[in-house]
Formats: C-alpha cells, sequence, structure tokens
C-alpha cells in the first residue's frame, strides 16, 4: 500500500452504517452458547449426596380419574365391589377408539372424581377421596370392603395422570404419565429435549390445585430448581417454555426477512470493496 493510500482506520470510518448493519445481523441472528447449556451456573456438589426435601405425594383432586380393583381369595365375592366390563364390552369398545384403544377401555373402567370429591363404588356408595394420597384412599376403601370380604387387597392408580408442555421445545402436547413421580426434567426429556432457541432461564409452570391456581417461573440454569415444589410435577401441569430473542428472526416474514438479509448482504458488500481499494 503506498503513501498515498488512506489506512485502514480511514477506511472503515467511511463506512459506518456499513459496520453497524453487519454488526447487528451477526448478533442478533446468533444463539450463544451460554444460552444453550443447563445449569451453567449452578453450583452442584460433586459426590455428595443430597437429602430431597421437595418431593411431593400427588393428592386426590376433582376430575381426576382412578382405576380401582378390589380383590378377595373369591373373586367372585368381589366382582360387585369393582366396575369392569366383559371381554366382549372391551373388544367393542378398542374398535371404536381404534388406535390407543387399550387407553380408551380403562377410561370407560375408571372411576371419575366429582367436583365435590367424591367417587361412588358399587356397594360402599360415595366415598370423598378429595386430598388423599392414593395409599390413603385405598386403606380407606380396604376398610370400607373388609366386613363384606375374606383377606380384600385393593389396588389403585390415575388414569388420566397428564401434563401439558408448551412452547420451545421438540415435541410439545400432552403428555400422559404412567409414574406419578415426573420432574421437570424428565417431563422436558418426554417433550423432546429444549430447542435451541428455548429461554432455560424464565420456564414458566402453571399450576392448579384445591381450587387455585398458581404460576412460577423457574431458571433452568440454577441449583435452586432442584429444591423448588415445582421441581416435581403434579396432575395437569401446564410448562411453558418461552422462546429467546433469537428466535424472532425465525418466525419473521419471509419477504421482511429476504429483504433484511439482502440489505445487510449489499452493506457487508459495499463495506468489503471499501476496505479493499
Amino acid at each position: 500500500m503506498n503513501a498515498s493510500s488512506p489506512d485502514l482506520k480511514t477506511q472503515v470510518s467511511r463506512c459506518p452504517f456499513a459496520l453497524l448493519v453487519l454488526f447487528l445481523v451477526f448478533f442478533s441472528s446468533c444463539v450463544r452458547h451460554p444460552e444453550l447449556i443447563n445449569f451453567n451456573t449452578a453450583n452442584l456438589p460433586d459426590n455428595t449426596p443430597e437429602q430431597i426435601v421437595n418431593a411431593m405425594n400427588l393428592t386426590i383432586q376433582p376430575e381426576d380419574l382412578l382405576r380401582i380393583q378390589v380383590h378377595s381369595i373369591d373373586d367372585t365375592a368381589a366382582m360387585p365391589f369393582n366396575m369392569e366390563r366383559d371381554n366382549q364390552q372391551n373388544m367393542q369398545l378398542a374398535n371404536q377408539a381404534g388406535e390407543g384403544g387399550n387407553y380408551a377401555i380403562e377410561l370407560f373402567q375408571g372411576y371419575l372424581v366429582d367436583q365435590d370429591g367424591f367417587i361412588e363404588i358399587p356397594t360402599l356408595g360415595r366415598i370423598k377421596v378429595e386430598g388423599m394420597t392414593l395409599e390413603e384412599a385405598k386403606k380407606k376403601i380396604l376398610e370400607l370392603v373388609n366386613p363384606y370380604l375374606n383377606d380384600p387387597t385393593v389396588s389403585m392408580r390415575f388414569l388420566n395422570l397428564k401434563i401439558t408442555v408448551l412452547g420451545e421445545v421438540n415435541s410439545p402436547g400432552i403428555k400422559r404419565l404412567s409414574n406419578k413421580r415426573v420432574t421437570l426434567l424428565e417431563a422436558l426429556g418426554m417433550a423432546g429435549d429444549l430447542s435451541l432457541y428455548a429461554n432455560r432461564t424464565n420456564i414458566l409452570i402453571i399450576r392448579e390445585e384445591e381450587g387455585r391456581r398458581t404460576y412460577k417461573r423457574l431458571n433452568l440454569q440454577s441449583a435452586e430448581i432442584f429444591t423448588s415444589p415445582y421441581f416435581y410435577m403434579q396432575q395437569n401441569d401446564v410448562i411453558y417454555v418461552e422462546p429467546i430473542q433469537a428466535r424472532i428472526a425465525t418466525v419473521a416474514d419471509p419477504a421482511q426477512r429476504i429483504i433484511t438479509y439482502s440489505s445487510a448482504g449489499l452493506s457487508i458488500i459495499t463495506l468489503i470493496i471499501a476496505l479493499t481499494r
């Protein structure tokens, strides 16, 4: 470069607009590495077991659907306490339901908890179960059937245990649970994990219980989630994962996006030409 040629600093100063556009395009369209890492600010104890203090035992709520089966040494004597259909009825229900027929059969065989918190079992009548755990409800039913049966047993589980995962996950939707002890991390795993555009610092949990709705925002990059009462899911919880700012560029109007990137491209070309003169 000869002495009369302007130095690089002078050349760059001639096109501040192009530099500004280049800077904005580069940093507004990128997902930074720290935004993709979970627990990156968490000081997790290494090889030091922690006592679990926030584990929750699910309680029965109105609109829950329960599978209850009463057994005895003489199962014929236990039949009046069970709501069962014969095999022919089960086949008809499965055919009507098509895919997921077995689940539909279970729904028809479940006991719905009414708005007052009661279920109605043949012979035993209405039983208040709202607010009880499954173990407590089983014990209560066992006490009620004990005078009628010889050495009875009761099995009980939730049929409609589910959560909903929405937002920046790879497979959003309603997730049915077979296990009553599910964590937030497991729930996100059922939804295919977080997308690249998920805001890991502001995950919203919406919960309804005992006639109240609560909202809690959790930071997945912090260890505090492990001690939160919202770390363990309850039936009908809703998880919403909001997007980070970079997501906007991916859902913008296609025509507007083309114009934006074309303008940015022309500015970059202009900058390159100016710097090479």
